[in-house]
Formats: C-alpha cells, sequence, structure tokens
C-alpha cells in the first residue's frame, strides 16, 4: 500500500508553508537525499513523489545543530538539578496531577505504574505541557538526518517514522512542532515512540498527544508498562561510600545494571534504603553542591532511561515525582 500523506492533503499543506523561512532547503536532486528517497519508499511503501514534495518544504536550520551539540544532559549535576526542581514546577505538578487525577489513576492502573511518575515524566519534558517545543518536527529530522554525522541514521530512521506516523493520524506533517530532536506533543515522544506506544486515551479513536491530556498520560503509562516498570518496586537509593576512589572506579560504567547491591556493599558503597543483596544495580557518581553524591539506581531507574538515556534524567525524574507527591499530599 501507497502512503500518500493524507493530513489535510499534501497540496493544501505546501500552500500554507511561509515562504519567509530564512532557513536553508535541502538539494532533493544530490546523490544522497535520491538514495534515502528510494529506500524509504521502497521499504515503507510510500510514494516516492510525495516523500520529495515534503523533503522539498523542509529546512536545514542551523540552531537545531547548535541546541544538540550542547544538550543539558552534558551539564554537571548541580546544575542540571535546578532545571527541574524548582518550586514552581513542583507546585504546578501537584496542581496538574489534581486537575486530572481521575486520567493519571485510571493510567496508573491499568499500566501498572506510579502515578507520580507519570505526572514528572511530562513536567520534566513540557512543564504540564506548556513547552512543547518551537521547532517543525519535519525540519528537526530533516536538519539532523543529513546534518549532524554523529546521528544521521538513526535521524534518518526516524524521519522515515515520522512519514509513516502523520499518514496514520491525519498529522499536518508542515505545522507539528517540537523539539530539536524531533520530539512531539505533552510526553514528547519521538516518531517512532509515538507510532509503537501512544495509545487512546479517552476512546476518541484518535491517538494524539499533542492536543490530548487523556491521550498522553497513558501513553506514558503504556510505554512504562512496555519497557517493565515493577510497580510498587524501588528506584534508586543515595548510597555512603567508605572508600571514594574505589566506589569512583566501579561508578558511571553504563545505564543498564552492571552489577548487584551486594557487590557494592562489599566495595564499602552502601544503599541508604532497604533492598537486598541480589538487586542488579548501576552506581552513579554525580557532582552535587556539596561535592560527589553517589547513587545506587536499581531496575526501575534503568525503565526511566528508556524513555531518555540520561541517568541526570532518570534522577531529575525521580526526584521531582517524590516532590510532587510530597506537594500533593
Amino acid at each position: 500500500m501507497r502512503h500518500h500523506f493524507v493530513a489535510g492533503g499534501l497540496a493544501a499543506m505546501l500552500l500554507a508553508l511561509s515562504a519567509g523561512t530564512q532557513a536553508v532547503p535541502l538539494d532533493t536532486g544530490s546523490s544522497e537525499i535520491r538514495n534515502f528517497i528510494d529506500e524509504a519508499s521502497e521499504r515503507h511503501g510510500l510514494d516516492p513523489a510525495m516523500v520529495e514534495s515534503l523533503l522539498e518544504e523542509a529546512r536545514h536550520k542551523q540552531d537545531i545543530i547548535d541546541a544538540i551539540s550542547r544538550p543539558a544532559e552534558a551539564m554537571p549535576w548541580r546544575r542540571y538539578r535546578p532545571i527541574f526542581l524548582g518550586e514552581d514546577r513542583i507546585r504546578e505538578g501537584a496542581a496538574w496531577w489534581v486537575e486530572h487525577e481521575a486520567l493519571i489513576s485510571r493510567a496508573a492502573e491499568e499500566y501498572g505504574v506510579d502515578e507520580a511518575i507519570i505526572v514528572a515524566i511530562i513536567g520534566v519534558e513540557t512543564r504540564y505541557g506548556m513547552h512543547r517545543g518551537r521547532h517543525r518536527v519535519l525540519d528537526a529530522l530533516v536538519t539532523l538526518a543529513f546534518g549532524y554525522p554523529p546521528r544521521a541514521d538513526f535521524f534518518r530512521r526516524e524521519l522515515e517514522q515520522f512519514m509513516l506516523l502523520v499518514d496514520e493520524e491525519a498529522i499536518d506533517p508542515l505545522e507539528v512542532r517540537g523539539s530539536y530532536a524531533g520530539a512531539m506533543g505533552i510526553p514528547q515522544f519521538i516518531s517512532s515512540s509515538y507510532r509503537h506506544y501512544a495509545v487512546d486515551g479517552d476512546g476518541d479513536g484518535r491517538r494524539d498527544l499533542v492536543g490530548n491530556v487523556a491521550d498522553a498520560v497513558a501513553s506514558v503509562g503504556n510505554y512504562f508498562k512496555a519497557h517493565r516498570w515493577r510497580q510498587g518496586e524501588a528506584v534508586v537509593f543515595p548510597a555512603e561510600v567508605a572508600e571514594p576512589a574505589r566506589a569512583d572506579a566501579l561508578a558511571n560504567q553504563g545505564r543498564q545494571p552492571y552489577t548487584t547491591v551486594g557487590e557494592l556493599r562489599a566495595a564499602g558503597i552502601e544503599p541508604m534504603g532497604d533492598v537486598a543483596d541480589d538487586a542488579a544495580a548501576t552506581l552513579m557518581a554525580l557532582e552535587g553542591e556539596a561535592g560527589t553524591e553517589y547513587w545506587i539506581g536499581l531496575h526501575n531507574f534503568y525503565v526511566i532511561t528508556r524513555y531518555n538515556h540520561s541517568p541526570l534524567y532518570a534522577l531529575a525524574v525521580y526526584q521531582l515525582a517524590q516532590a510532587i507527591r510530597e506537594e500533593k499530599q
């Protein structure tokens, strides 16, 4: 089956594009772009003429390259944490939770996910839907697919997924906006995640993550269920360290659990909480306000990093969830 980008008709969309943009169009006649058009069309049953027409409306934007080259996750923890743990964001999170409590409670029960984690994910991603991104998703994906070699393969795959998504969900590909990395909507799903994990949370027959809170909340729940969140289990513990040099040698070896709590205890690293020796774990040494902080991440911590690979992100989500829960009570 050929996909024709049915979201209102491509011809009408092209007329709506502003002619005053100062970004740079693609050279769709280049061998690189021609190969992409041919391969994407063949792989997914896309109409080659429509793929080319859509790419002709995309613009390479240097500010997107600049943004991905200096991500917040590259900051030390002492600078990263205050971005997401401010008093305003905590209060807003508690209020947003109360406002949408029925939706959040239903999603948490259906998907077996902590309510506070759902709220905190959306709080970190878009400040509860208030900041959903200013870049056209098409421009972001095209810019990174053909202008950012370190991750070009990934973003070319996401560009293909976006082309499928806009057809399936009747999304206007020239209007939808998101982050510099092409994430979109209230929960900031990338195109492949949108296609695979988004759900219809209110039974209206659509999966609308851009404007529908019920769909966004349920989709976050479904994402965590799919990545094997274990409801009721701990997420992360601060740790006391007997020998910092030894702990530093064991720390920051990857986001996926690579040791056990028992092995960390044997090295003089004690979690400040009740957790079994055989629990899979990862150790983090982070630059905090008062010096190095040590944290032991467990299975559920790893699950949060499936949403965003940064351990700083996962720790911010966890701490925001705890703070919002306390504020709400």
